[in-house]
Protein backbone atom coordinates (compact mmCIF):
# COMPACT_ATOMS: atom_id res chain seq x y z
CA UNK A 1 0.00 0.00 0.00
CA UNK A 2 1.18 3.60 -0.47
CA UNK A 3 3.47 4.72 2.34
CA UNK A 4 3.73 8.08 4.06
CA UNK A 5 5.57 9.99 1.27
CA UNK A 6 3.04 8.85 -1.35
CA UNK A 7 0.04 9.85 0.77
CA UNK A 8 1.67 13.24 1.40
CA UNK A 9 1.79 13.76 -2.34
CA UNK A 10 -1.88 12.74 -2.60
CA UNK A 11 -2.75 15.39 -0.02
CA UNK A 12 -0.92 18.05 -2.04
CA UNK A 13 -3.03 17.08 -5.06
CA UNK A 14 -6.25 17.62 -3.08
CA UNK A 15 -5.28 20.87 -1.34
CA UNK A 16 -6.02 23.19 -4.34
CA UNK A 17 -9.65 22.02 -4.18
CA UNK A 18 -10.14 23.05 -0.55
CA UNK A 19 -12.93 25.62 -0.36
CA UNK A 20 -14.69 24.34 -3.50
CA UNK A 21 -18.17 22.82 -3.68
CA UNK A 22 -18.82 19.32 -5.00
CA UNK A 23 -21.09 19.57 -8.05
CA UNK A 24 -21.23 15.92 -9.08
CA UNK A 25 -20.08 12.59 -7.64
CA UNK A 26 -19.26 9.21 -9.13
CA UNK A 27 -17.39 6.04 -8.27
CA UNK A 28 -17.80 2.37 -7.48
CA UNK A 29 -17.71 2.53 -3.67
CA UNK A 30 -20.22 0.20 -2.00
CA UNK A 31 -19.35 1.08 1.58
CA UNK A 32 -20.14 4.74 1.09
CA UNK A 33 -23.18 6.42 -0.41
CA UNK A 34 -21.20 8.74 -2.67
CA UNK A 35 -24.29 10.85 -3.40
CA UNK A 36 -24.09 12.16 0.17
CA UNK A 37 -21.10 14.23 -0.96
CA UNK A 38 -23.13 16.18 -3.50
CA UNK A 39 -23.35 19.93 -2.82
CA UNK A 40 -20.90 19.74 0.11
CA UNK A 41 -17.86 21.98 0.40
CA UNK A 42 -14.38 20.49 0.82
CA UNK A 43 -13.31 22.28 3.97
CA UNK A 44 -9.93 20.74 4.76
CA UNK A 45 -7.41 18.12 3.63
CA UNK A 46 -4.99 16.43 6.00
CA UNK A 47 -2.64 13.48 5.97
CA UNK A 48 -1.72 11.33 8.97
CA UNK A 49 0.64 8.46 8.27
CA UNK A 50 -0.92 6.26 5.57
CA UNK A 51 -4.35 7.89 5.76
CA UNK A 52 -5.77 10.87 3.89
CA UNK A 53 -8.59 12.83 5.55
CA UNK A 54 -11.03 15.13 3.77
CA UNK A 55 -13.39 17.37 5.76
CA UNK A 56 -16.74 18.26 4.20
CA UNK A 57 -19.18 20.92 5.36
CA UNK A 58 -22.50 22.25 4.14
CA UNK A 59 -22.04 24.61 1.22
CA UNK A 60 -24.11 27.41 2.80
CA UNK A 61 -22.07 30.42 3.84
CA UNK A 62 -18.68 31.48 2.51
CA UNK A 63 -16.55 28.66 3.88
CA UNK A 64 -18.38 27.15 6.81
CA UNK A 65 -16.59 26.60 10.15
CA UNK A 66 -12.83 26.65 10.43
CA UNK A 67 -10.85 23.41 10.49
CA UNK A 68 -10.29 23.80 14.24
CA UNK A 69 -14.02 24.32 14.86
CA UNK A 70 -14.75 21.28 12.73
CA UNK A 71 -12.52 19.09 14.89
CA UNK A 72 -14.17 20.36 18.08
CA UNK A 73 -17.62 19.68 16.64
CA UNK A 74 -16.76 16.15 15.62
CA UNK A 75 -15.06 15.33 18.93
CA UNK A 76 -18.17 16.49 20.78
CA UNK A 77 -20.38 14.40 18.50
CA UNK A 78 -18.08 11.43 18.91
CA UNK A 79 -18.39 11.58 22.70
CA UNK A 80 -22.17 11.86 22.41
CA UNK A 81 -22.65 9.01 19.93
CA UNK A 82 -19.77 6.72 20.92
CA UNK A 83 -19.73 6.79 24.75
CA UNK A 84 -18.20 3.32 24.95
CA UNK A 85 -15.00 4.69 23.44
CA UNK A 86 -14.91 7.79 25.60
CA UNK A 87 -14.25 9.96 22.56
CA UNK A 88 -10.95 8.27 21.88
CA UNK A 89 -10.26 7.58 18.23
CA UNK A 90 -7.22 5.33 18.55
CA UNK A 91 -7.12 1.64 19.32
CA UNK A 92 -3.65 0.36 20.16
CA UNK A 93 -2.51 -3.17 19.50
CA UNK A 94 -1.13 -5.14 22.46
CA UNK A 95 2.06 -6.08 20.61
CA UNK A 96 4.09 -3.83 18.33
CA UNK A 97 4.52 -6.54 15.67
CA UNK A 98 0.78 -6.66 15.09
CA UNK A 99 0.33 -2.93 14.62
CA UNK A 100 0.99 -2.61 10.89
CA UNK A 101 -2.07 -0.46 10.26
CA UNK A 102 -2.96 3.05 11.32
CA UNK A 103 -4.85 3.29 14.64
CA UNK A 104 -8.54 2.83 13.96
CA UNK A 105 -10.82 5.85 14.02
CA UNK A 106 -13.99 5.93 16.06
CA UNK A 107 -17.09 6.13 13.88
CA UNK A 108 -19.99 8.35 14.90
CA UNK A 109 -23.51 7.77 13.66
CA UNK A 110 -24.22 6.04 10.36
CA UNK A 111 -20.99 5.48 8.43
CA UNK A 112 -22.75 5.53 5.07
CA UNK A 113 -24.33 8.96 5.38
CA UNK A 114 -22.94 12.46 5.61
CA UNK A 115 -23.36 13.69 9.17
CA UNK A 116 -23.71 17.40 8.42
CA UNK A 117 -21.10 20.10 8.93
CA UNK A 118 -17.73 18.80 10.01
CA UNK A 119 -17.81 15.25 8.65
CA UNK A 120 -14.38 13.77 7.90
CA UNK A 121 -13.88 11.18 5.20
CA UNK A 122 -11.01 8.81 5.97
CA UNK A 123 -9.30 7.37 2.89
CA UNK A 124 -7.06 4.35 3.37
CA UNK A 125 -5.33 3.21 0.18
CA UNK A 126 -4.86 -0.35 -1.02
CA UNK A 127 -1.77 -1.79 -2.66
CA UNK A 128 -2.27 0.15 -5.88
CA UNK A 129 -4.16 3.09 -4.41
CA UNK A 130 -3.69 6.53 -5.90
CA UNK A 131 -5.19 9.99 -6.38
CA UNK A 132 -5.43 11.83 -9.70
CA UNK A 133 -6.29 15.50 -10.17
CA UNK A 134 -8.10 16.51 -13.38
CA UNK A 135 -7.24 13.24 -15.11
CA UNK A 136 -8.17 9.57 -15.02
CA UNK A 137 -5.75 6.68 -14.73
CA UNK A 138 -5.29 4.72 -17.93
CA UNK A 139 -4.28 1.09 -18.40
CA UNK A 140 -0.58 0.77 -19.17
CA UNK A 141 -0.76 -2.94 -19.90
CA UNK A 142 -3.25 -5.67 -20.68
CA UNK A 143 -4.79 -7.76 -17.91
CA UNK A 144 -4.60 -11.57 -17.72
CA UNK A 145 -7.42 -11.87 -20.24
CA UNK A 146 -5.59 -9.65 -22.68
CA UNK A 147 -8.03 -6.75 -22.21
CA UNK A 148 -6.90 -3.13 -21.91
CA UNK A 149 -9.30 -1.95 -19.25
CA UNK A 150 -8.77 1.31 -17.41
CA UNK A 151 -8.83 1.14 -13.59
CA UNK A 152 -12.25 1.76 -12.06
CA UNK A 153 -12.23 4.71 -9.65
CA UNK A 154 -13.61 4.19 -6.16
CA UNK A 155 -14.63 7.85 -5.89
CA UNK A 156 -14.78 10.80 -8.31
CA UNK A 157 -15.44 14.33 -7.04
CA UNK A 158 -16.38 16.91 -9.69
CA UNK A 159 -16.24 20.48 -8.39
CA UNK A 160 -18.13 23.59 -9.49
CA UNK A 161 -14.86 25.06 -10.76
CA UNK A 162 -14.72 22.35 -13.43
CA UNK A 163 -11.82 20.43 -11.87
CA UNK A 164 -12.12 16.96 -10.40
CA UNK A 165 -10.37 14.47 -8.08
CA UNK A 166 -10.24 10.72 -8.68
CA UNK A 167 -9.49 8.14 -5.98
CA UNK A 168 -8.45 4.57 -6.84
CA UNK A 169 -8.17 1.34 -4.85
CA UNK A 170 -9.05 2.74 -1.44
CA UNK A 171 -11.41 2.30 1.49
CA UNK A 172 -13.72 5.19 2.35
CA UNK A 173 -15.11 5.68 5.83
CA UNK A 174 -16.71 8.53 7.73
CA UNK A 175 -15.00 9.29 11.02
CA UNK A 176 -15.24 11.81 13.84
CA UNK A 177 -11.94 13.55 13.16
CA UNK A 178 -8.31 12.80 12.27
CA UNK A 179 -7.13 11.58 15.67
CA UNK A 180 -3.72 10.29 14.58
CA UNK A 181 -0.79 11.57 16.64
CA UNK A 182 1.57 13.88 14.67
CA UNK A 183 4.32 12.92 17.12
CA UNK A 184 4.44 9.49 15.47
CA UNK A 185 4.62 10.79 11.88
CA UNK A 186 8.14 10.70 10.44
CA UNK A 187 7.31 13.53 8.04
CA UNK A 188 5.79 15.78 10.69
CA UNK A 189 7.64 18.62 12.35
CA UNK A 190 6.19 17.30 15.62
CA UNK A 191 7.76 13.84 15.27
CA UNK A 192 8.88 12.66 18.74
CA UNK A 193 12.33 11.06 18.41
CA UNK A 194 12.54 10.16 22.08
CA UNK A 195 9.34 8.14 22.01
CA UNK A 196 10.42 6.41 18.80
CA UNK A 197 13.79 5.48 20.32
CA UNK A 198 12.10 4.01 23.38
CA UNK A 199 9.94 1.87 21.10
CA UNK A 200 12.98 0.66 19.15
CA UNK A 201 14.70 -0.48 22.37
CA UNK A 202 11.94 -3.01 23.07
CA UNK A 203 12.95 -6.73 23.00
CA UNK A 204 11.20 -7.31 19.68
CA UNK A 205 12.68 -7.69 16.18
CA UNK A 206 13.34 -4.24 14.79
CA UNK A 207 11.63 -5.18 11.51
CA UNK A 208 8.38 -5.53 13.50
CA UNK A 209 8.80 -2.43 15.64
CA UNK A 210 9.42 -0.23 12.62
CA UNK A 211 5.97 -1.14 11.25
CA UNK A 212 4.23 -0.17 14.49
CA UNK A 213 2.13 2.78 13.36
CA UNK A 214 1.77 4.05 16.93
CA UNK A 215 5.41 5.18 16.79
CA UNK A 216 6.25 5.22 13.06
CA UNK A 217 3.11 6.40 11.31
CA UNK A 218 3.48 6.18 7.54
CA UNK A 219 6.46 3.83 7.62
CA UNK A 220 5.77 0.80 5.45
CA UNK A 221 7.52 -2.24 4.06
CA UNK A 222 9.62 -0.43 1.46
CA UNK A 223 10.99 2.09 3.95
CA UNK A 224 11.56 -0.68 6.50
CA UNK A 225 13.70 -2.75 4.15
CA UNK A 226 15.70 0.18 2.84
CA UNK A 227 16.56 1.81 6.17
CA UNK A 228 17.56 -1.49 7.79
CA UNK A 229 20.05 -1.95 4.97
CA UNK A 230 21.26 1.65 5.19
CA UNK A 231 21.80 1.23 8.94
CA UNK A 232 23.41 -2.22 8.42
CA UNK A 233 21.05 -3.88 10.90
CA UNK A 234 19.73 -7.44 10.56
CA UNK A 235 15.90 -7.33 10.48
CA UNK A 236 15.42 -9.93 13.22
CA UNK A 237 17.74 -8.22 15.69
CA UNK A 238 15.90 -7.45 18.95
CA UNK A 239 16.09 -3.74 19.60
CA UNK A 240 17.22 -4.36 23.16
CA UNK A 241 20.50 -5.82 21.83
CA UNK A 242 21.40 -2.73 19.80
CA UNK A 243 23.49 0.12 21.15
CA UNK A 244 21.83 3.52 21.43
CA UNK A 245 24.04 5.05 18.69
CA UNK A 246 22.93 2.27 16.33
CA UNK A 247 19.29 2.98 17.10
CA UNK A 248 19.89 6.71 16.63
CA UNK A 249 21.43 6.01 13.25
CA UNK A 250 18.48 3.81 12.25
CA UNK A 251 16.08 6.58 13.21
CA UNK A 252 18.12 9.12 11.22
CA UNK A 253 17.92 6.80 8.21
CA UNK A 254 14.14 6.53 8.59
CA UNK A 255 13.59 10.29 8.68
CA UNK A 256 16.07 11.06 5.91
CA UNK A 257 14.87 8.30 3.57
CA UNK A 258 11.21 9.28 4.02
CA UNK A 259 11.97 12.96 3.43
CA UNK A 260 14.08 12.29 0.34
CA UNK A 261 11.45 9.95 -1.09
CA UNK A 262 8.81 12.66 -0.71
CA UNK A 263 11.13 15.26 -2.24
CA UNK A 264 11.79 13.01 -5.24
CA UNK A 265 8.08 12.33 -5.68
CA UNK A 266 7.33 16.04 -5.80
CA UNK A 267 9.96 16.43 -8.51
CA UNK A 268 8.48 13.56 -10.52
CA UNK A 269 11.38 11.20 -9.83
CA UNK A 270 10.91 7.51 -9.09
CA UNK A 271 12.25 5.44 -6.22
CA UNK A 272 15.44 3.45 -6.75
CA UNK A 273 15.55 0.91 -3.90
CA UNK A 274 18.81 -0.74 -2.93
CA UNK A 275 17.43 -4.01 -1.52
CA UNK A 276 13.63 -4.01 -1.77
CA UNK A 277 12.67 -6.73 -4.28
CA UNK A 278 16.30 -7.00 -5.38
CA UNK A 279 18.54 -10.05 -5.80
CA UNK A 280 21.81 -8.33 -4.88
CA UNK A 281 22.79 -5.46 -2.64
CA UNK A 282 24.70 -2.48 -4.13
CA UNK A 283 27.98 -4.20 -3.16
CA UNK A 284 27.09 -7.28 -5.23
CA UNK A 285 26.25 -9.61 -2.33
CA UNK A 286 23.30 -11.99 -2.83
CA UNK A 287 20.27 -11.04 -0.74
CA UNK A 288 18.17 -13.23 1.50
CA UNK A 289 14.38 -13.02 1.55
CA UNK A 290 12.04 -14.04 4.35
CA UNK A 291 8.52 -13.45 5.63
CA UNK A 292 8.49 -12.17 9.21
CA UNK A 293 5.76 -11.18 11.60
CA UNK A 294 4.09 -12.07 14.89
CA UNK A 295 2.83 -15.58 15.52
CA UNK A 296 -0.68 -15.76 14.11
CA UNK A 297 -0.35 -12.22 12.77
CA UNK A 298 0.34 -10.51 9.48
CA UNK A 299 3.67 -11.41 7.85
CA UNK A 300 5.68 -9.07 5.63
CA UNK A 301 8.37 -9.84 3.06
CA UNK A 302 11.84 -8.73 4.08
CA UNK A 303 15.04 -8.52 2.06
CA UNK A 304 18.46 -8.27 3.70
CA UNK A 305 22.14 -8.84 3.01
CA UNK A 306 23.75 -11.41 5.34
CA UNK A 307 27.16 -9.81 4.82
CA UNK A 308 26.19 -6.15 5.20
CA UNK A 309 23.59 -6.87 7.90
CA UNK A 310 25.11 -9.59 10.12
CA UNK A 311 23.20 -11.30 12.90
CA UNK A 312 23.77 -9.77 16.35
CA UNK A 313 24.51 -12.45 18.93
Amino acid sequence: MPEGPSVRKFQLLTSPFVGQVVARVGGSSRKLNVKDLNALRLQDSQVHGKNLYLAFVAAEGPLGPTAEETVVQREAACEAHCPAQGGQGQVCAPHPCSQDEEPQQARCGAPEAAEGPGSWLRIHFGMFGSVRANEFSRANRANRRGDWKDPVPRLVLHFESGGFLVFYNCRLLWCCSPRADPASDLLSGEFHRGRALRALRAPHPVCCTLLDQRYFSGLGNIIKNEILYLARIHPLTPGSLLAVPDLEHLLDCAVQFSSEWLHNKLRGQGLHPQVYQKEQCPLGHPLMKGTFGPSGGFKRLTWWCPQCQPVVL
